[in-house]
């Protein structure tokens, strides 16, 4: 009873403060953080400090450094050959005990906040840490660029360092799209592919280093990533404005859905935003995405503008 009071009183807390949320723990604003930031169990995450360097100039109180963009650490080449995937569960539980976190902590991700690519690592590294089987993880609106942008937050200097803790990964399967899933979704309308690439991606104009060949997967529907904040930014749009959204990229907000694009960073905000902020708890990533899928040069790939 405690427990629910306690969760109706927060959801009650977070609406009147204005944010946009239909899950009270995925996304949180920073008059919740505040009243985190110290307490025991909790974990805040910045992932949005370009280097170690910057990060050692000003940060959260309390936050530990994680870089992302490291290679071999949150996303791996897998056996396969397929760059930027999910790592395998001992290689996370190695990772997430590093950060100071086990299946009690409580993680609160702050990324930069500069653009809706950098929301996506946040998304990232939740959906990561959704996959390993952990729950209470929560995202900071608008991200670092919102803490700073009160010059009465207050901010520490230098490293903190994580006390290494056990973490048991317990891999949820239901949130993640292989490629032979995605195979069978090109036989069944029931299955929304989403590609959350720039629209000259999915039209095949434009061809990333990372993927093999131009296009898209056939039938997929595109939802281009800055869409999913306002003015591409770090604050995600409200309820309402994404569902516009999703109907102008005709895409329906529930039924089974599958979102991609280049290694699966970007499709990782379109998930969130799928899964937690429209609840829609049939939404999967693809984990590879299109270097995935254009690993295997017998898939179909739609290239919808030709130029040569």
């Amino acid at each position: 009873m405690k427990k629910l009071i306690h969760k109706s009183i927060c959801i009650i807390l977070l609406t009147l403060s204005g944010i946009h949320l239909t899950h009270a723990s995925a996304l949180v604003d920073i008059n919740w953080l505040q009243g985190r930031i110290g307490k025991p169990g909790v974990v805040i995450l910045d992932v949005g400090s370009p280097s170690l360097a910057e990060y050692l100039q000003g940060h959260i109180p309390g936050a530990i450094y994680t870089d992302f963009k490291i290679k071999e650490t949150w996303r791996v080449t897998n056996q396969a050959g397929v760059i930027e995937t999910l790592p395998e569960p001992s290689h996370l539980e190695k990772l997430i005990g590093s950060l100071g976190i086990d299946n009690t902590s409580e993680v609160i991700i702050v990324a930069s906040g500069a653009n809706a690519s950098d929301m996506a690592i946040a998304a990232r590294i939740y959906w990561t840490l959704k996959v390993a089987g952990h729950d209470s993880i929560s995202i900071l609106d608008g991200g670092m660029s919102a803490y700073v942008a009160d010059k009465k937050n207050p901010l520490q200097q230098g490293e903190i360092l994580a006390e290494t803790k056990t973490f048991k990964a317990k891999m949820r399967n239901d949130i993640i799209a292989t490629r032979s899933q995605v195979k069978a979704a090109l036989h069944n309308n029931k299955i929304q592919l989403q590609d959350l690439r720039p629209s000259d991606f999915y039209l095949g104009i434009t061809r990333s280093s990372k993927n093999k060949t131009a296009g898209t997967i056939p039938g997929a529907k595109n939802l281009p990533v800055p869409w999913l904040t306002e003015n591409n930014g770090g604050k995600m749009r409200p309820v309402a404005e994404l569902k516009k959204l999703y109907d102008v990229a005709n895409i329906s907000i529930d039924g089974e859905q599958i979102t991609f694009c280049v290694t699966g960073q970007w499709a990782s905000l379109g998930w969130f935003v799928a899964y937690e902020l429209l609840g829609n708890k049939n939404a999967r990533l693809y984990d590879g995405s299109m270097a995935d899928w254009t690993h295997d040069p017998a898939l179909p790939v739609e290239r919808k503008v030709v130029l040569n």
